[in-house]
C-alpha cells in the first residue's frame, strides 16, 4: 500500500474546518489578519459554541460571562483564542473512530500540546504557538490509520503484542509506511506549514534524522513527560529518563530538568473540547 492510496479515501479523512486550516497556515505570519479569522470563527456556530462553553468554564475563572467570540478576544487575547480555535477544530474533525477512545486520545493530545508549549517557552527558539499545534497533531497519522484502515490497525497491534516490535516497525511491515509518515503527508495535503509536517514525522526519534527538527525534539520531550504521567512515575524516575541529547536539539535550557516537577502537574484545561 502507498500513502497516496490512504489519502485518496477522502470520505474517511478528518474534517478540519477551513477557518482552522487558515489559522494554522498563518501561525508564523506576522502580517496575518487575525481579526478577520476571528470573524470567520464567529460565523461557524458549532465551533463558536464549543469555544464559548470552554471559555465560560471554571478553568478560565473569568469574572463575567462571555457571550461572543469578540468578547473572548478581549477577555483572553488573540493568542489564547488561537489555541482554543485550533484545539476545538482539530478535536472536532472526527466524531467516531473504530477501535479508538476519542476522548482519551484528545485528552492526551491536549496535554502533549500544553507540554510542548511549556518546553518551547524554556529559552528555545521554537515558537510556543507552533509547538502547541505540533503537539496537538503529533499523532494525526495514527488517527488517520484508525479511520481508513481499522482492520490493519488491529493487525499492527497484534504484531506488536506478539513480537514486541515497535509500532513504527510493525506499521512498516504491514503497511509499508509509518503513521508519522502518513501524518506528514496529510498535513502537506492540507497545506499546513512544512515545519509541522516535518515535526510530526520526526517526533519519535528526532536525533536520528540527518536534518533534525528542533520542533520535533520539543514534541518528543512533551511525550516523555506525558508517558511519565501515564505511568505515574515520580520526579526522580522522569529525570532519569530525560533525554539530554533531545533537550540539546530542542534548545531547552539546561535548568529545565530541575523544573520537571512543574511539567508533571501541568493541565491543558482543554478536555471540555473533546
Amino acid at each position: 500500500m502507498e500513502i497516496r492510496e490512504l489519502l485518496e479515501q477522502t470520505d474517511k479523512l478528518p474534517n478540519v474546518p477551513e477557518v482552522v486550516r487558515q489559522l494554522i497556515q498563518q501561525l508564523n505570519n506576522p502580517a496575518a489578519d487575525y481579526g478577520e479569522i476571528a470573524e470567520k470563527v464567529s460565523q461557524d456556530q458549532t465551533l463558536s459554541l464549543k469555544i464559548l462553553r470552554l471559555v465560560n468554564s471554571a478553568h478560565f475563572g473569568l469574572n463575567r460571562k462571555v457571550s461572543s467570540i469578540d468578547q473572548a478576544v478581549v477577555m483572553l487575547g488573540m493568542v489564547r483564542l488561537k489555541t482554543l480555535v485550533i484545539a476545538s477544530g482539530i478535536a472536532g474533525s472526527v466524531k467516531e473512530v473504530e477501535g479508538l477512545d476519542l476522548k482519551k486520545f484528545w485528552s492526551e493530545s491536549f496535554r502533549i500540546a500544553a507540554l510542548s508549549k511549556w518546553f518551547a517557552e524554556r529559552d528555545t527558539e521554537v515558537d510556543p504557538d507552533i509547538a502547541f499545534t505540533a503537539g496537538l497533531i503529533h499523532n494525526i497519522g495514527l488517527l488517520l490509520f484508525h479511520l481508513a484502515q481499522p482492520e490493519r490497525v488491529q493487525a499492527i497491534q497484534a504484531l506488536i503484542d506478539k513480537s514486541g516490535s515497535s509500532r513504527n516497525d510493525a506499521e512498516k511491515e504491514l503497511l509499508g509506511f509509518t503513521s508519522p509518515e502518513a501524518g506528514q503527508a496529510l498535513l502537506d495535503m492540507w497545506s499546513f506549514p512544512e515545519e509541522l509536517g516535518v515535526a510530526v514525522r520526526q517526533y519519535k526519534s528526532p536525533t536520528s534524522f540527518e536534518e533534525p527538527s528542533a520542533l520535533a525534539a520539543v514534541v518528543h520531550l512533551a511525550c516523555v513527560v506525558n508517558t511519565a504521567i501515564q505511568d505515574e512515575n515520580d520526579l526522580e524516575t522522569l529525570q532519569g529518563n530525560y533525554p539530554a541529547d533531545v533537550a540539546t536539539l530542542a534548545g531547552v535550557s539546561a535548568d529545565t530538568q530541575g523544573a520537571l516537577e512543574e511539567a508533571l502537574t501541568l493541565e491543558s484545561g482543554l478536555d471540555g473540547l473533546a
